[in-house]
This record gives C-alpha cells, structure tokens and sequence, in this order.
C-alpha cells in the first residue's frame, strides 16, 4: 500500500498508510457528504438558471435572440471560471478550502440575485406578468449577482467531484473499483436536483414569484455549505502540488533552449529522480512516452546542467514534469470535440424552452399549466433511469466482452454518447417542422401557443438524458483518470470548459444565423414570434456539426495513448 501525503483538519501531515486513519476516513464514508453538498449546490444552480432565459425576456424586457445570448454567455462564463478555482486549488489552497472559499461568493451571488427580485428598488417595475420596465440600474444588479455566482461556481465545479475520487485510493484495488461508481452516483445527484428544480422551482418562478423562485435556490446553496463542512472529519485531503502552470512553462522554456540538444536513445538517460517518489507534491512519477519528443529535451542532463545548474527546473525537467505536459496535449484534441456535444446541451435551456412556450402546455384537459422549462425534468428522468441501468447492468454484461473492468474504456463510452446526441437534434427539427406545417396550415401566425402538446417535446429531452450519462459522466471520468496526479482540478476545469466553448459556439452561431437570415427584411431563423421562424434549421445545422464532430472523435480516440503512472505519491 503506497503512503500518501494527506492534510488532517488541523492543517499538519498525515498518511493513509497509517491503517487507523485509513478505517476512519475516505471511501463512502465521507461521499454522501460530498454527493450531498453537489446535490443542494445543483438545485440551487438549476433552480436558479433553468429559467433564466424567460426572465430575460419578460423581466428584463429583452428580445428573444438578446435574451439567448445573454444566458448563453451567462451560462459560458460559469464553465469557464473553474480555471480559476482549479488553480488556486491544485497550486496553493488545495480542494477542500478551494471549495469552501468560493461558496461564500456562490451564497452572496444567489442573496443578491434574491433581492434583485424581490427589494422595492431592485426590481423591475412590471404592469402586468410579462410587462416590466426594468432601469438600466436594475438590470446592473441582476447581472452582477449572476456574474458573482459564475465566479463562486468556478471553485465549486472542478474541485467536488476530483474530491470525491481523491477519497478512494488508487494503490488499493477494492477502492479503485469503487471509483467508477462514485462518478455515476455524482451524476445522478446532479440530477435528482436538477429534476426538483426543473419541477417545483420553475412552477413557483412562474405561478408564485420570482422572488421565491431565486430565493429557495439562495437557501438550497447555504445548505450545501453546511453539507460539505459536515464531513471535515472524514474527508482525506490531498497536498497542492504547486502551480500547475509554472511547471507547464519550465518544461517548454526548458526545450527551447536545449532545442539543438539531441535526445539520447536510451530514454533511460533522461532526468529523473533516483527514489520511487516524483518530486512533485501529490503526484506519482509517470513514465516515459514516445509521443512529443521535442518536449524530452527538457530532461537531457548536459554538463551545463551539471556544474551550473543543477535543481533549476527552468533548465533541466524531470521526465515526470515532460509527461504532465503530454498528459496534457494528448488530452486537448479529446477536449475539443465535447464542444459541439455541449452545444447541443445548451439548447435544453435556450431554444427547447422557447420552442415549448409556443406550444399547448396543458396537462391533458385539465387547467394545470406546465412551464416550458420545466421539461428539462424529462432530462433528468432519462439520467435518473439511464445511470442505474449502466451501473448495474451494462458494465457487468459488456465486462464480459471486453475483459475491461469497467465494460467500455471512458473513450468508448463518451463515442456512444455523441451518436445518440445527433438523433436528440433530428428529434427537435422533425418537431419544429411538423409545428410549422401546423403553423402554415391553419394560419395559426398570431396565436401565442399552437395546439401540440408540449409533451411531444419528451424525445429530444430523453435523448439528450441518455447522451449525458455516457458523454458526460464518461467524460468526467476520464478527464480525472487521465490528468496528471498534481492536475485533477485543473483537468477536471478542462472538461468543464468544453460546455462554456458550447455554450459561446451556441451563441455565435445565434448571432451568425440571425445576421444573416435577417437581411432584406425577413423574420430569420429566431424571430420574436417563432411561428414566422426557423428554429428547425438551426436544430439540423447543430445535427450536421455532430455528425462531423462523431468523426473526428473516432479518429482521435483511435490516436489516443494512455497514461502510465509508477512509483508512489510524495
């Protein structure tokens, strides 16, 4: 059993080699702590932005294309500032301060956004349900508070679920299965909030008032703090390693100066140290590839190195330092292609609302009426079922094909997730099509909602479920597995920044369609009055772009080499 360095709540060093801390400590044991404070932080997350895009538009008084684009970009921002938090976890705080810190800006962001809809001053003045005056000043503050909570998320994303793995340890097998699992009972919180909150938070935004609406999310997130510190006493903490970025530019500043060193052919000779240890805080050695050689001139030993500048790692780089930065390259181009599958993802609260807003939203006969938004449930349910079933079922038959111990490798996994996002995009075009046809045919131009169920919409939210529990949790997984040991939140903020990159690809090509399709005078694709519009043909460009992207991740993932890690953690 390898030791590893771990901080106790009192800030001093212990190891999980010591068996007594082992029994007392980690595992899942300290996980519902964990699952617990995702699960309140998610509701208050979903609860809060599910909606947002109407509350632009009928708070905030702005168009349908505005109101896209902002909380496209909204949306963006909050997958964008875990590189922040994963920073300044990996490089100095650590995980568990990393998390706690940034949930007090996640509170005061969701206090303020509470009041910005509920204080005389704050508010918009609104005349009737959907028709507000909101001053430039109110609209400020609202965005503010969102733009605070973006920041508060940013520590909060990257860090959680790496905390989570970092409680099972990779040196022990039983533990390490475990970890698989861990992953898909995360998700499936995330979701069991997302499912309350696009449920009963979204009907009391619309039916009671936003300042409940916003308001529950505020308590959801207090609790999620009080989750987290609860477990303080089970958790296993790991060591920072030291900025992650620092040790990324000595190797490629080290390179270019030694671009004219030639690499010897005995990789053995390359720089590294003598002990099982890596000279990185948290992390293992990692061992030689063959991928990238330029970057082993890092690690030539010269006679320079060795009367001048021995222990400059500006200079000289140990091998294990070259292959965190492989580790690294080798993953972006798998990055890359999760764009696209976000910008899918993104529609469930862009497009797909404002599509259901146009359509019947009654419960059979009765004079309930369900809000567009809270379809996403069916989002939800299609996970809720789907994890289970690829837990207990799919892993278990596919091991017995494959001989892997988890049934498909993380690659495999996020490939089938990708295919079934293409057929969530033809499910949403045939629908707007076949509204439109409806739209045409009975002149129904000025009517607010066209007589089709809004339940027609259940497919391409089912499908896009379904898609999520392969890509998304296989991502996840992946990205933490793959990462160099001292980069996990960093990593894990990688992952998390393909759906900011969706998000912003979704809003960009929102602006291009709308530039475009809006000249000489016509509606465009996305008009105010949808029923002169064309959302089906940006469902089908988004289809094409997945079809495409599906082939260039097959090509990629057939590239791909594996990361091999030895020796013990420091």
């Amino acid at each position: 059993m390898a030791e590893e360095d771990v901080y106790t709540k009192d800030g001093t060093v212990d190891y999980l080699g010591n068996p007594a801390n082992r029994k007392e400590t980690g595992t899942w044991r300290a996980c519902p702590f964990i699952i617990g404070n995702e699960f309140c932080e998610r509701l208050a997350y979903y609860g809060m932005s599910s909606n947002l895009v109407l509350y632009f538009k009928h708070r905030l008084n702005q168009s349908s294309a505005t109101a896209t684009r902002n909380n496209l970009n909204w949306g963006g921002t909050c997958y964008i500032t875990p590189l922040i938090g994963a920073f300044v976890a990996d490089a100095y705080l650590g995980r568990y301060w990393t998390i706690a810190s940034f949930s007090s800006i996640y509170v005061a962001g969701m206090t303020l956004l509470t009041m910005s809809a509920t204080v005389p001053g704050l508010r918009p003045e609104c005349y009737s349900k959907d028709h507000c005056h909101p001053t430039d000043g109110q609209t400020a503050v609202t965005f503010v508070a969102l733009y605070l909570i973006a920041l508060g998320t940013g520590g909060i994303k990257p860090c959680v679920s790496s905390y989570g793995a970092d409680q099972f340890d990779d040196a022990d097998e039983t533990e390490k299965k475990h970890k698989s699992s861990f992953f898909n009972w995360f998700y499936l919180s995330i979701n069991v909030g997302a499912l309350i909150a696009g449920s009963v938070l979204v009907w009391i935004q619309d039916n009671v008032s936003w300042g409940w609406g916003f308001g529950i999310p505020a308590i959801a997130m207090a609790i999620a703090v009080v989750s987290f510190f609860s477990g303080t006493k089970l958790f296993r903490y790991q060591k920072p390693g030291g900025s992650p970025v620092t040790r990324i530019c000595q190797v490629l500043v080290a390179s270019f100066r030694k671009r004219k060193v030639e690499v010897p052919a005995d990789k053995s000779l390359l720089h590294e140290t003598a002990d099982a240890e890596s000279n990185i805080k948290g992390s293992r050695k990692l061992d030689h590839t063959k991928e990238f050689s330029f970057l082993d001139k890092a690690a030539v030993e010269t006679e320079k190195d060795d009367i001048k500048s021995t222990g400059d790692p500006w200079n000289l780089c140990t091998v294990t330092q070259v292959e965190e930065l492989k580790a690294i390259i080798r993953l972006l181009p798998i990055w890359a292609t999760g764009i696209i599958f976000s910008a899918v993802y993104s529609q469930m609260g862009n497009l797909f609302v404002l599509q259901g807003e146009t359509m019947d939203k009654f419960v059979g006969n009765s004079t309930f009426e369900i809000p567009s938004a809270s379809l996403s449930i069916f989002d939800t349910l299609s996970v809720i079922f789907w994890v289970p079933v690829y837990d207990r079922i799919v892993v278990p038959v596919t091991r017995k094909f494959t001989g892997h111990k988890n049934g498909l490798t993380q690659l495999q996994r996020m490939g089938i997730g990708l295919f079934i996002s293409i057929f969530a995009m033809v499910s949403a075009a045939v629908l707007e099509l076949k509204r439109l046809q409806m739209v045409r045919n009975n002149n129904y131009y000025e009517l607010d909602s066209v007589p089709m169920s809004i339940f027609w919409q259940v497919p391409q939210y089912f499908l896009i479920g379904c898609a999520e529990v392969f890509t998304f949790i296989g991502q996840l997984e992946f990205f933490y597995e793959q990462a160099p040991d001292a980069m996990r939140s960093m990593c894990s903020a990688l992952s998390l920044t393909t759906v900011a990159l969706g998000n912003y690809l979704s809003s960009l090509l929102v602006t291009i369609v709308t530039s475009i399709s809006t000249k000489n005078g016509k509606a465009g694709w996305i008009p105010d009055n949808l029923n002169y519009g064309h959302i089906d043909y940006f469902f089908w460009l988004l289809g094409i772009l997945s079809v495409l992207n599906l082939g260039a991740f097959l090509l990629i993932s057939n590239w791909y080499t594996y990361k091999k890690a030895i020796g013990t953690l420091r």
